[in-house]
């Protein structure tokens, strides 16, 4: 069982985390919305790679990682 130090931190950091969430997803759908309502397709395009970039990236690295390790258990 945990102690209730923990208990409460648990309870502080899930609240946290879940007030958190909803602002996030509005800020994305704000953005989407000011690009598309401006007419400028070069602005929203270059945005739309942005976060597929950034989508991209931990993908990438968790693979590298899994083939050191596949590589590693190999050897």
């Amino acid at each position: 069982m945990l102690c209730k130090k923990y208990r409460y931190l648990l309870l502080f950091i899930t609240v946290f985390l879940l007030t958190g969430i909803k602002p996030v997803f509005g800020q994305c759908a704000m953005c989407r919305a000011v690009l598309e309502s401006n007419g400028d397709s070069a602005a929203a395009e270059g945005i739309n790679n942005g976060i597929v970039y950034l989508m991209a990236i931990p993908y990438i690295l968790v693979g590298v990682l899994i083939f050191i390790v596949y590589r590693k258990m190999r050897s």
